[in-house]
């Protein structure tokens, strides 16, 4: 007896394995609600309802703690889980639905006026018949919700039964009416699409099949995308687009799995002078077109938080959702959803989308740099960027247009302006250390290229660059300054450099800071030598060799901006005297000049 038990013990652990092993991303998400709700009793399932609405979803483990779904409160409710039933008296859901026909399932499920229209449709032989058929039932408020009575088509796959685990992502499916398709999408977050409708309860197991109760009436599909941009009035101005886009045109006509974010002609107006310029240029309308497209079918009930997805284009969008209405790019823009086709979805937005890719290179100024835009205008250099021609925009963030920037005398800023805007196009990839950019305003600005940042001269890049379709922007931390001096000038200005200047000319080094080349100094001021005694000093300079060595000691090869340290990290910096210097980024050390950085030591450790 003992052999038995355990053998039956394997037995069913492994039949556990296998069916978590087989699981859906549905059963998953119906797995989790059932033990969300394992407090109310066995057999019940979490559901959470969008409040104002009679939207249900089975819980996700997101929208269970954030207690929303779509940006709206949820209520929880609790349920029977698909396949079991109450009985009275009982706490929980501790009875296994009986197992009937399609027909009579039907009834189980409370899908009754589906059932109606079986009977209409003289099925009710063949669905309480011998076979193997699928059923995607609507729910009776899905047949309430319609504005006029449709033809009813039966949905059912003929001589196969189709669990949630065995719809997968993209599969298409012949129904028996007409041998029309069935377009099955199966989202990761649980949800299962057949047209664009939801299985708000799945898996009602039937002798002949299975029902899955779907959420609204799914009419035959004929048409593709092609075909309704083309019939679809409101659509005109997009179809006359799409005609200058051979290729698109074709692609939209064949098989495939597209979603599309359809302008209509008003959204078209609204966007017309700028639309003038895009519509002439091939290359540009390609873009256009391409960035309302996803090669992926996103229905909307599929969408129960922002996500982004990567367009035709190769830019991506945010798809999100408030309450009942899809957003794109955070904006509630969509006028209708689910024109199911069968290539894909459609969904009708009043707004037109613009992906930098066709902007004009003032047009990517965006608010973080609003103030850098306000004076390219203001200054006139807007105008100074002809057509045509291809530009880069280096654009300081608002932050660093102080009072003080701000009262400067105006042609004096727009002259440090003009050198913010470079005469050809950079993207971030084109720039390389050591590169030579021309400005605007007649000058050559170095590249800095480092393991984290780039940098400009003095000005290091942060996060945010873009590319349109004459130009590029790039996000600065400050104003870049131009240097006008070399080292030796600019130490000897500043005046708190003497004693290391007077070494460096005992040391016959004075030379390395007049000549051209790349090089960052940590120059010691003259406090640094406060406990430097007179003794201390002619010892220094008794020896010119060890001298010599002490002071490259100080030299580093290559052009090092404070910005370019990486942060957190210990940056080690060869020096011309053969020795690493260990720099650490911190505030304490962010002060700096255009090349060089002060340091309060000038003894390597191995002359101390």
């Amino acid at each position: 007896r003992m052999k038995i038990l355990f053998a039956a013990s394997l037995l069913l652990l492994a039949l556990s394995h296998l069916s978590q092993v087989d699981a859906s991303a549905y059963d998953k998400i119906v797995s989790h609600s059932r033990i969300r709700a394992k407090k109310q009793g066995i057999n019940m399932c979490a559901i959470q309802e969008i409040i104002g609405t009679k939207k249900k979803y089975f819980s996700t483990c997101r929208n269970w703690y954030m207690g929303s779904i779509c940006g709206k409160k949820a209520l929880v409710l609790y349920e029977c889980c698909p396949g079991y039933m109450q009985l009275e008296g009982m706490r929980g859901c501790p009875a296994a639905v009986p197992i009937d026909t399609i027909y009579g399932t039907l009834g189980v499920v409370k899908a009754d006026i589906t059932k109606q229209y079986v009977d209409m449709s003289k099925l009710t032989e063949q669905t309480q018949g011998a076979g193997s058929y699928t059923m995607f039932a609507p729910s009776d408020e899905a047949w309430e919700q319609l504005d006029a009575v449709l033809s009813y088509a039966l949905l059912a796959y003929h001589h196969k039964r189709f669990l949630t685990k065995d719809l997968k992502n993209d599969m298409t499916l012949e129904s028996m009416h007409s041998k029309l398709g069935l377009y099955i999408n199966h989202y990761s977050n649980g949800i299962i699409t057949v047209n664009c409708a939801r299985i708000i309860h799945g898996n009602q197991v039937a002798t002949n099949g299975v029902v899955h109760v779907i959420d609204r009436v799914i009419a035959p599909v004929k048409n593709t995308i092609r075909d309704v941009i083309g019939t679809n009035e409101e659509l005109s101005s997009l179809n006359r687009a799409v005609k200058k886009e051979s290729s698109l045109l074709g692609k939209l006509g064949q098989p495939g799995q597209y979603t599309l974010f359809a302008p209509t002609n008003k959204a078209f107006e609204k966007h017309k002078e700028g639309l003038k310029r895009i519509l002439q240029d091939k290359t540009l309308v390609q873009a256009f077109l391409k960035y309302h497209l996803l090669s992926s079918v996103q229905c909307s009930e599929a969408i129960l938080a922002g996500s982004r997805y990567e367009t035709l284009e190769g830019s991506s969008i945010e798809i999100g959702c408030d309450g009942d209405s899809l957003t794109v790019n955070g904006i509630k823009m969509v006028l209708k959803k689910d024109i199911v086709t069968s290539n894909g979805v459609i969904h009708l937005i009043d707004q037109v989308l613009m992906p930098d890719s066709v902007k004009q290179v003032t047009e990517l100024v965006g608010e973080s740099q609003s103030t850098f835009g306000h004076q390219v205008t203001k200054l006139g250099l807007a105008a100074a960027m002809g057509p045509g021609a291809q530009y880069t925009l280096l654009a300081p963030l608002n932050t660093v247009f102080t009072d003080k920037v701000m009262s400067m005398d105006q042609h004096l800023l727009k002259i440090i302006l003009k050198n913010h805007i470079l005469k050809l196009k950079v993207t971030l990839s084109d720039l390389y250390n050591g590169q030579l950019l021309e400005t605007l305003g007649g000058k050559f600005l170095r590249v800095f290229v480092y393991r984290t940042t780039v940098c400009i001269e003095n000005a290091c890049m942060v996060r945010g660059s873009k590319e349109g379709s004459n130009g590029a922007l790039h996000l600065m931390k400050s104003l870049i300054s131009t240097p006008s001096n070399s080292m030796y000038e600019l130490l000897q200005k500043n005046g708190s450099f003497t004693v290391f200047l007077s070494l460096m000319e005992i040391a016959g080094l004075t030379e390395l800071l007049k000549q051209e080349g790349a090089y960052t100094i940590f120059a010691p001021m003259d406090d640094a030598f406060d406990g430097v005694t007179e003794q201390d000093m002619k010892t220094l300079t008794s020896d010119i060799n060890a001298l010599r060595i002490i002071l490259l000691y100080h030299f580093s090869n290559g052009i090092f901006i404070s910005g370019g340290l990486e942060g957190s990290v210990t940056n080690l910096l060869e020096t011309m005297q053969g020795s690493n210097l260990q720099m650490l980024s911190a505030h304490s050390l962010a002060k700096s000049h255009i090349r060089s950085l002060h340091y309060r030591s000038i003894f390597p450790n191995s002359h101390l």
